[in-house]
């Protein structure tokens, strides 16, 4: 499972807090094993907007003595009791490469709305098998910049709203729902019947972003690198606007294209 992190038991465990004034308790204990719908959320942003958001249920959360004291600074009262832990405990279950901030949280998965449920005003992102984990997050991080209702993706080709996703989105996954769809064309056509305009981005369309202008409603489609926009996902599009480039470089990172899409498409002040 893409983004996903394994656990194993490490040889530093849980220690017990000593906080200065008033008295905290801290479970201790070994990792326990995840349900199938339970996350695994690490590293300074997305552990604190998924304290701050009271839709999103709590199970568990390790913190470094530094990272408790920015953390309760920051969020004020928890909503989980913390265990108090040393760096080298996080790591035995993240592994040594993730950057986790002295901070591991076990949580809910969030709801996923259904397709019929965004506002029929909405502004959307549909992702047509974009599989990385870090390109899917920071797009999740940029629609929660520019105010997206929703990110439509299918439950196959897309990774997992936990691990390297999240900390990629930066907090992002709070604000802005994943829309799990068993097909993408469909889920197209049936935002169309709604009244969604339906801009794919594409390199080699004939229309530029910038004559597409601000609409709403509307979604925005993004392909994978590489493979770019599926056939029968173009076909459902109403138009296929490109990003013109005034450089050498004619193609960006899909996330980057998001940003840049989401920018140009904006409402105009």
């Amino acid at each position: 499972m893409v983004g996903m992190t394994t656990r194993r038991e490490g040889p530093a465990g849980p220690r017990r807090a000593r906080p200065q004034g008033k008295r905290e308790r801290f479970r201790r204990g070994p990792p326990r094993g995840e349900g199938d719908d339970r996350v695994v959320l690490y590293g300074w942003h997305p552990v604190m907007q998924a304290l701050a958001n009271e839709g999103r249920s709590l199970h568990r959360l390790l913190a470094t003595e530094n990272a408790l004291a920015r953390l309760t600074e920051a969020v004020g009262s928890l909503r989980v009791v913390p265990e108090l832990v040393r760096p080298s405990a996080i790591n035995a279950l993240l592994g040594p490469d993730a950057v986790h901030q002295g901070l591991y949280l076990e949580a809910d998965a969030l709801p996923a709305p259904d397709l019929d449920a965004l506002p029929d005003d909405a502004l959307l992102l549909a992702l047509d098998q974009i599989t990385d984990p870090h390109n899917v997050g920071a797009i999740v991080r940029t629609a929660a910049a520019f105010g997206v209702a929703g990110i439509v993706t299918t439950a196959r080709h897309s990774p997992n709203a936990t691990g390297v996703m999240a900390k990629s989105a930066s907090g992002g996954l709070e604000h802005v729902p994943l829309v799990i769809v068993r097909n993408l064309a469909e889920a197209l056509i049936e935002l169309g019947e709604r009244g969604f305009t339906r801009i794919g981005l594409d390199s080699e369309a004939e229309t530029s972003l910038d004559a597409v202008g601000p609409k709403r409603p509307a979604v925005i489609v993004l392909g994978a690198e590489g493979k770019g926009l599926r056939q029968r996902t173009r076909e459902t599009c109403d138009v296929l606007a490109r990003i013109d480039f005034t450089g050498e470089i004619r193609s960006l990172n899909v996330s980057n294209a998001a940003a840049i899409a989401l920018y140009a498409l904006r409402p105009r002040a």
